[in-house]
């Protein structure tokens, strides 16, 4: 019933949420605020006529007819074309597109004015007509991400189906991490719907969130299902492997979720909406996803459990992964450099990356917004936005004198005042090179240096970027800090060590800078970007990298935790370094691996949408979690445990009686496995025969 009510009801938060990557009460957004008070851009719509000559008499008589409808139409507050008076900035340079732009006093008649424009084309055959302006972008954003979604729910489940079908053997026991999954996606959207009726929801916080659910319920769901597979290959009934199963796995995962959930609660230290949209929703769904593997998968079990044929061999002690691992043991020194030489390596491009603002550019091709951007960019000039908007509380007058001083500055090229509204004016401002590159960030940086003497704000996209960096920047170090000191303290609550916790983080920063550098790779130089179906913006949105750690640092301490659990528990039994690394991976390394495959296949999935920002986070991620469960726990961990030895579980006295007080031992007392008593059949005592049937001899 639950997940019916979450997959009907939750899937309504698409409806909800809209585009809101913005510095929560930096500069920029404050200015945008007071332009969008006295001038609703954000309730324009307008529409590109392409394909035949503006002189043509039906293409005419077709954008007159339609700017009469409109102008009739309820909840319609002005309308403008290329035909209308002063509508010389709406023609083409080259006389061969217009645009008709639409501004509404109610959002109910969207749907009237999209019909209407697009009657232009039925009227003038030839012409074309693409919807744009933020009205038409955001609905296409909420229509495209829901889709991507579906799309990347779709192809993922059949994969991973056919996944964990290889990994256990049967259809029923690969299928109970699936039904797991799909109950924590519904409980997922009932949270994002709940979140998103008290803060801005952004578009892109609806995929990202769903998939770190789906992926973390079938990691967790695999790991129940497993060890209750291996407990009942000892012997134990279907009730004594789920209490064992409980005591153990169940364990693991509530503690990796602490940690997870830990790690992305260090986005709240940020201010901007979509940070913490993000940081909630993903708290929100590892509890939900915890829930979920340690009572409806063992309640799953409890119904089918019997079912589930248990391996006909035990773990082995003997296999690929200890093998690997006592080949790392010895040269542990020489692979624990190698390993952090390429993880160097990759992170390098990173050093580089160059952060940018949403443009169309990141929009998908279909986009009849994007087409519209792109012709705005090339044919029409006067309706390209400013590179940067100075808002100016003042007569224009005031902001005239200002935007004179403004065109003295290196790298503008030139400073034009209008009149806004409400006692507002503005000065634009246009700038060599790109509109958010060096030389436009740095003239952001002179305008809030020398403000003329005036009240102003300055905002536009480079202004955007400014802000995002600057709250990175001034943020970011606290943020980071909270996520290591949370994640500190709780592996030292688990193994009663000092040294595992550091080498854990140095490990987890390798892995992610790894995944960031291979991010900048990819989407700022374009490698494989054919491949991948995208076109490289030179640059990466500003917001993605923060994200990318967030969350890339609770998948990587997921699976240091799944290890070290394995590790830990073979130490406390009395185990030397080397044999407890060695057996500890061999018997979590199979299911690490197999919970890293499918992580993959889902991220991997979800990004191959059209929506370019979902595609960065997607395959950030994939990287990500392929180089910590591979070069990371097979190869790096091994090494660096070998080489510490006994000194992995190092404390300080006082430290290691504090853990003795309030640590999370490992080894726990678990449910013995009780079988039933042999009953023995009584045979029935041989038949004699009487002594008068004994034949004589």
């Amino acid at each position: 019933m639950f997940i019916a009510i979450g997959l009907v009801f939750g899937t309504k938060v698409f409806d909800t949420a809209a585009p809101s990557a913005r510095a929560a009460g930096s500069e920029s957004a404050t200015g945008s605020a007071l332009l969008a008070s006295v001038n609703p851009s954000a309730h324009t719509v307008v529409a590109l006529v392409d394909g035949q000559s503006l002189n043509s008499a039906q293409v005419q008589q077709a954008v007159t007819k339609a700017v009469t409808g409109l102008e009739r139409t309820d909840g319609v507050a002005s309308v403008a074309g290329p035909y209308s008076a002063g509508g010389t900035a709406l023609r083409s340079t080259d006389g061969t597109a217009g645009l008709v732009e639409v501004q509404l006093s109610k959002d109910s008649a969207l749907s009237q004015v999209e019909a209407k424009l697009q009657a232009i084309a039925d009227d003038a055959k030839g012409t074309a007509v693409h919807l744009g302006g933020e009205m038409v972008l955001d609905s296409q954003v909420q229509q495209q991400t829901r889709s991507d979604t579906e799309r990347g729910e779709y192809l993922t489940l059949p994969l991973t189906l056919v996944v964990m079908v290889l990994i256990f053997g049967g259809f029923l026991a690969a299928g109970l991490p699936l039904i797991g999954a799909v109950g924590s996606v519904a409980g997922a959207l009932l949270a994002l719907l709940g979140f998103s009726r008290i803060m801005p929801m952004d578009t892109s916080v609806l995929p990202i969130t769903t998939v770190l659910g789906l992926g973390l319920s079938i990691d967790y769901a695999l790991l129940v299902v497993n060890r209750f597979r291996e407990e009942r290959a000892q012997g134990a009934t279907v009730e004594q492997a789920i209490e064992r199963t409980s005591a153990t796995a169940g364990r693991t995962i509530a503690f990796s979720a602490l940690t997870v959930a830990a790690a992305l609660s260090g986005l709240f230290v940020f201010v901007s909406p979509i940070f913490r949209a993000v940081g909630a929703a993903g708290v929100s769904v590892v509890v939900i996803t915890v829930l979920s593997g340690l009572t409806l998968v063992p309640a799953l079990l409890g119904v089918v459990g019997h079912r589930l044929k248990p391996p006909k061999r035990g773990v082995s002690d003997d296999g690929v992964f200890s093998r690997t691992v006592k080949r790392v043991q010895k040269r542990a020194l020489p692979v624990a450099l190698a390993v952090t030489a390429v993880l160097v390596a990759l992170a390098a491009p990173f050093i580089g990356a160059h952060a940018q603002s949403a443009t169309s550019q990141q929009l998908p091709t279909s986009f009849s917004s994007r087409a519209v951007a792109d012709a705005i960019d090339k044919k029409f000039p006067a309706q390209q936005s400013a590179d940067v908007t100075v808002v100016v509380q003042g007569t224009l007058a005031q902001a005239d004198g200002y935007a004179q001083q403004v065109t003295r500055l290196p790298g503008v090229s030139s400073a034009e005042a209008a009149a806004a509204g409400g006692g507002l004016s503005t000065v634009s401002v246009s700038v060599d090179g790109s509109s958010q590159g060096t030389t436009a960030q740095h003239v952001v940086d002179e305008l809030r240096a020398d403000r003329g003497g005036l009240t102003t704000w300055v905002t536009g996209s480079a202004a955007e970027v400014v802000d995002f960096k600057h709250e990175v920047l001034t943020r970011g170090p606290w943020a980071l800090g909270l996520m290591v000191a949370a994640t500190f303290l709780l592996l030292f609550m688990m193994t009663g060590s000092l040294v595992v916790p550091v080498k854990a983080l140095v490990m987890n920063l390798l892995s992610i800078g790894s995944a960031l550098g291979v991010l900048t790779l990819v989407f700022q130089y374009g490698w494989f970007s054919s491949v991948l179906g995208f076109t490289p913006t030179g640059g990466l949105e500003s917001w993605i990298p923060v994200l990318v750690v967030a969350f890339a640092f609770g998948l990587s301490m997921d699976y240091e935790v799944f290890l070290l659990s394995r590790i830990k528990e073979l130490h406390d039994e009395g185990h030397a370094c080397r044999p407890a690394v060695q057996l500890g991976v061999q018997r979590s390394g199979r299911i690490i691996t197999s919970a890293a495959l499918l992580m993959v296949i889902v991220f991997a999935g979800f990004s191959s949408g059209s929506m370019l920002q979902i595609k960065e986070i997607g395959i950030a991620l994939s990287v990500a979690v392929f180089v910590d469960a591979t070069l990371v726990r097979m190869l790096l961990v091994p090494a660096a445990m070998s080489l510490f030895g006994a000194g992995n579980w190092w404390a300080p006295g006082w430290l290691a009686r504090l853990h003795r007080r309030i640590g999370l031992s490992e080894h726990v007392t678990l449910p013995p496995i009780i079988r039933p008593p042999v009953q023995l059949v009584k045979l029935p005592r041989p038949r004699t025969r009487p002594a008068s049937d004994v034949p004589v001899a």
